[in-house]
């Protein structure tokens, strides 16, 4: 298929999966019917106050949009995070989650829920920034990170910062335990207005900043040599890349706990279908890795009588899809 085509495809793809997630969810008072009826409402005729149009609305505004834009933004930065690391550090085994950033921003966030003086963001970026360096410190040898090494040195920081939030959650009161160990599943049912304002301006910049470097990316996962060649430092081009990759997934997991697998399996979706290069590849990791929460998140929350953690629906789906992968020898770059 035309990858010009796809492009688009991937680019137009969120509209409808937003449009369909606002009619979607368990309250009986907005169902799909009720909800569009509000809509027409509010485009050609006012709503009475105290009218069960005006309770529609109250649900979709309060309930339902923040929860569906706040999801998108998730998606979007941890897949665009994903995407960018995996091609900072040309392994396509790399994501947020195997390199210790999302148990460091974990840890982060959860130090801060349970301290209340400390600020949830820049305390969930700094462990997470933290982690990141302190895998790739480990790894670099000789000047040179390894394959191997980096991802050995990723699970070794996971599992110390896993360690440091299981004391976290053993030193807290039960009901701060509770929500640290909803918030560790990946949860984004306490989706507020509030919590997309916190989020938005990390992601945002995080987001841009990567956008901006996208082409640098493509020189970076030719190898160290080639940057050189191009006038390239690529220690510290490293670095420039690092920082908004982590800046936008530490965000996103600051307000809806770890969500694993998007940010490694996403950007594989992506180079499937579009080809390696990070200047199409890095938007469309962001507009795809949004969709598809948005998607996971609907069914979680609209298939049962109660609601699936959605950290735990995308672990179930994108297990099966890494396996795949391994089996079709589709892992490396020439996807």
């Amino acid at each position: 298929m035309n990858s010009v085509f796809l492009r688009r495809l991937i680019y137009i793809l969120p509209l409808p999966v937003l449009f369909g997630s606002l009619l979607l969810g368990p309250s009986a008072s907005a169902e799909a019917g009720k909800i569009l009826s509000w809509l027409y409402g509010l485009l050609f005729r006012e709503a009475a106050a105290g009218s069960e149009e005006a309770l529609v609305g109250t649900i979709v505004w309060e309930v339902r949009m923040p929860r569906i834009l706040l999801t998108f933004l998730v998606g979007g930065a941890l897949a665009a995070s994903g995407n960018a690391l995996q091609a900072m550090f040309r392994n396509p085994l790399v994501a947020p989650y195997i390199l210790g950033l999302s148990s460091g921003a974990a840890f982060g966030a959860a130090l801060a829920l349970v301290l209340p003086f400390l600020p949830v963001q820049p305390t969930a970026f700094g462990f997470g920034l933290f982690a990141v360096g302190l895998a790739y410190f480990l790894a670099r040898t000789r000047k040179t990170v390894s394959v191997v090494s980096l991802i050995l040195s990723g699970v070794i920081v996971t599992g110390i910062f896993t360690a440091l939030l299981t004391i976290v959650q053993f030193l807290s009161d039960p009901y701060k335990l509770q929500t640290i160990v909803h918030w560790t599943m990946g949860n984004l049912h306490n989706s507020s207005w509030a919590k997309l304002r916190s989020a938005a301006p990390g992601v945002g910049i995080g987001v841009i900043w990567l956008f901006l470097f996208r082409w640098r990316m493509n020189v970076l996962a030719q190898g160290d040599d080639e940057a050189r060649a191009v006038g390239l430092n690529p220690e510290r081009e490293r670095v420039l890349i690092l920082i908004p990759a982590t800046l936008a997934a530490s965000a996103a997991i600051a307000v809806a706990g770890v969500i694993s697998m998007i940010g490694l399996a996403v950007p594989h979706m992506v180079r499937m279908m579009l080809g390696p290069d990070n200047r199409h590849t890095l938007p469309a990791s962001f507009t795809f890795g949004g969709a598809f929460l948005l998607l996971v998140d609907t069914c979680s929350r609209t298939l049962a009588s109660f609601e699936i953690p959605v950290g735990v629906f995308t672990t179930l789906l994108g297990g099966p899809f890494f396996i795949f992968l391994l089996k079709k020898a589709r892992i490396g770059w020439e996807t």
